[in-house]
């Protein structure tokens, strides 16, 4: 499917070294500012507690939050869960306050948001603290708990493995259905924008949190699906156009999946987009470096991948192994396939 084709390839490669050149600069930005300001790390990470509460209605997240911040206790997360009577809190970990203290504080400040009062009732599971207003029970405390930083630094190692491992295995397979060239280019352009996803969220000092290292190996994927469709059409123009050089081969297959490149990432923008505005404080991040990397994946494809592949010297003979030995017309061998 096709809203549009370019019928004059476009120089792309021309342009390579100014924006490799851009791209460099980029990326020495987003080194240099997580070495320097790091990342600012969820609970998931660092640690804190967690409280589990049931409201007797639809809860109102925006004044549980905005009760909940009054506290002081740090950057919370407030969400629902399984149903929108289900919310889940999560407290940064505070020195020198026990977590029962922590759990009181934020249960305290949620049950006056409601205009009640706290007090234990019994249950078939114990006694747990309930928000009076009244008959009514507006919000009742499920369960807390406490999440160590020891969990958060397993977190955090687990996840750069998860990381690791994708990138093993994306050049793996590039090497495989291409050319170790190209996995090396694929694999360099995959990072390019992982690094620069990081390098926005430590400059910003947004919030890291397991959602956004989804989004991050979400976007390796979809950026190296991206340098795959590239990489597929410059084999093929390597097989079809036995003039063009290495340059204008890969012109043309950057310009013979602009169409294609259009539809896909507008389609995924806007469904990430619609994330973003609508999806909330749950979503927010998530969504955020999802369109960060869909941004940067179009461009370190083109301009990082394809480049890269060039100056790594890829050539027909790496790509089309079948090609006719040429020899004298008068050779009963000659035009055999080797």
């Amino acid at each position: 499917m096709e809203f549009f084709r370019i019928k004059r390839d476009i120089p792309f490669m021309r342009h390579a070294l100014v924006l490799n050149a851009i791209s460099f600069l980029t990326f020495a930005a987003a080194v240099f500012f997580l070495v320097t300001r790091g990342l600012h790390f969820s609970i998931e990470f660092t640690g804190g507690s967690v409280l589990e509460m049931q409201y007797t209605q639809s809860a109102d997240l925006a004044k549980t939050r905005h009760a909940i911040e009054g506290l002081g206790l740090g950057e919370v997360q407030v969400q629902n869960f399984g149903t929108s009577r289900d919310v889940l809190v999560r407290v940064p970990l505070r020195e020198g306050m026990k977590q029962a203290d922590v759990v009181s504080k934020v249960f305290d400040a949620v049950c006056k948001a409601e205009s009640g009062q706290v007090s234990v009732a019994k249950t078939d599971h114990g006694d747990k603290p309930v928000c009076k207003a009244g008959e009514a029970e507006p919000v009742s405390l499920q369960r807390s708990e406490f999440v160590g930083p020891q969990v958060g630094s397993e977190l955090a190692r687990d996840g750069a493995l998860a990381l690791l491992v994708t990138v093993v295995g994306i050049m793996a397979y590039l090497a495989f259905r291409f050319e170790w060239k190209f996995a090396v280019a694929g694999i360099i352009a995959n990072l390019h924008d992982v690094v620069i996803i990081l390098g926005f969220f430590a400059f910003f000092q947004w919030e890291f949190s397991l959602s956004v290292l989804a989004a991050v190996l979400a976007v390796l994927g979809y950026s190296v699906n991206e340098s795959v469709v590239i990489f597929d059409r410059i084999r093929e123009a390597f097989r079809k156009f036995r003039k063009l050089n290495t340059s204008e081969v890969i012109d043309h297959a950057i310009t013979s999946t602009m169409s294609r490149t259009v539809i896909t990432h507008l389609s995924t923008q806007m469904m990430v987009g619609a994330m973003l505005i609508w999806g909330g404080p749950t979503l927010h991040y998530f969504a955020l470096a999802l369109t960060i990397g869909i941004l940067f994946g179009i461009y370190s494809s083109v301009f990082v991948a394809a480049a890269l592949a060039m100056w790594l010297g890829v050539k027909r003979e790496d790509l089309v192994k079948n090609t006719k030995k040429e020899s004298d017309p008068n050779d009963p061998n000659a035009g055999a396939v080797v």
